[in-house]
């Protein structure tokens, strides 16, 4: 038997460990709430989250490439930005999931001699890891865009009311677009 065989075969168990591990980066009530909610309309991080290592799991098991493992990646690690966790928290989940097949299946790899199968499994999750931190990344600029932007939106709005700013129309024999400016009144 081989190390894909083991974890195919310790499936269902690697699986609900895997998800117990993750919750445990939330606050117990939480945790508690996304293991027993099984609604996805009232539980959508939970649920998220669950079919986001299942079918990211089978993929694993698959020797997937990252462009299907990605859209599962993606899946929590927005969840994880938005959340506002750091990017090791956002990020552990693939680390999470190496330690309990470590734990699960280390006397299986000692007696089989599957060393060096189980050291190629843990690179695959090191480059998840990466591809999770570029992921988190990029989540986080469209956060701070969205901030941006509407801070920028709530000024305009905060300074038109208070009759300190209005727009300048486009110049009759411009070519360009419409393009709407801001002034200061003097």
């Amino acid at each position: 038997m081989n190390f894909k065989a083991l974890l195919v075969e310790k499936k269902s168990v690697i699986r609900k460990k895997w998800f117990n591990a993750i919750l445990e980066n939330y606050p117990p009530d939480a945790a508690d709430f996304f293991k027993k909610q099984k609604d996805a309309f009232r539980n959508p991080v939970g649920n998220t989250i669950f079919h986001s290592i299942t079918e990211l799991y089978e993929e694993i098991l698959h020797d997937a490439g990252s462009e299907k493992v990605y859209p599962y990646l993606n899946d929590i690690i927005k969840i994880k930005a938005v959340q506002g966790f750091s990017p090791s928290k956002a990020v552990s989940f693939i680390y999470l999931l190496r330690n309990v097949v470590r734990e699960e299946l280390e006397g299986e790899v000692v007696k089989k001699r599957l060393s060096a199968e189980m050291r190629s499994f843990e690179n695959q999750m090191d480059a998840l890891a990466l591809l999770c931190f570029d992921i988190y990344m990029k989540c986080r600029e469209r956060i701070f865009d969205i901030r941006v932007n509407e801070i920028k939106t709530m000024t305009s709005r905060l300074l038109k009311m208070a009759d300190v700013v209005h727009e300048i129309q486009e110049e009759p024999d411009s070519t360009a677009e419409t393009v709407l400016t801001q002034s200061i009144k003097g």
